[in-house]
This record gives structure tokens, C-alpha cells and sequence, in this order.
């Protein structure tokens, strides 16, 4: 398969999940629930559920990024010059992509922080 039409597709499917994930409809949560208040029954639950699903979305990820980057090393040592070429241009969006995934539980924490400040009111 061509590496454009694979990238359109790719492209094609974060739009639609983009609309979908703005299009939904939004449910208020206690606030309780998110900062892990011990007086609310289930609130350890939902923390443990959220950091091990984070967990399994990192390492998961993970493995897969280091898979990918050993592919594309050898075939980038393999390849013609054109080949070298098109290679650097799938390079670029990978490791964005893999940066994000290592950088995530960061990201996530700086939300939560952000958040769980705001609401302390």
C-alpha cells in the first residue's frame, strides 16, 4: 500500500474522530469523583480504572513506537537514495507521534492539575 494513501486514510479517520469526540454530548461529574475525595464511595475506583487504562495506553504504545522506529531504521540503511528520502518524510510524523505517546502521562498530569486547581474554588 502507498505510503500517501495510507497517510490520507490515517488523516481521514483522526477528522472524523476529531467531529465525533466535539460532537458528544457532555455529562457533569462530580468534582469529588476526579480529585479522589475519600468522603465519595467509588472514588478511588475511577483513579485506579484511569491510571491503569493510561498505563496499558503507554506501554502498549510504547512498544509499538520502538518496533516502528527499528522497522524504519533498517529499512532506511537498506534503501536506495529515493527510497532515504521518502523515509525522512515518514519520519517526521512518527516521531511527533512517539513523542506524544512517551510524553503522555505528563500531558495528562498537567490537565489534571490544571483542572483540579481551577474547581478548587
Amino acid at each position: 500500500m502507498n505510503v500517501k494513501k495510507v497517510s490520507k486514510i490515517i488523516s481521514a479517520m483522526l477528522i472524523v474522530l476529531l467531529l465525533v469526540s466535539v460532537a458528544t454530548t457532555v455529562f457533569a461529574v462530580d468534582p469529588n469523583l476526579i480529585t479522589g475525595d475519600p468522603t465519595t464511595p467509588g472514588a478511588d475506583k475511577v483513579q485506579d480504572v484511569g491510571q491503569k487504562v493510561l498505563g496499558i495506553i503507554q506501554v502498549a504504545g510504547s512498544v509499538v513506537a520502538v518496533i516502528i522506529l527499528a522497522v524504519l531504521g533498517i529499512k532506511y540503511m537498506m534503501g536506495s537514495a529515493e527510497e532515504k528520502a521518502e523515509y525522512k518524510k515518514v519520519m517526521i510524523p512518527y516521531l511527533i507521534g512517539a513523542v506524544l505517546i512517551f510524553a503522555a502521562p505528563y500531558i495528562a498530569d498537567a490537565i489534571y492539575t490544571f483542572s483540579t486547581n481551577n474547581f478548587k474554588g
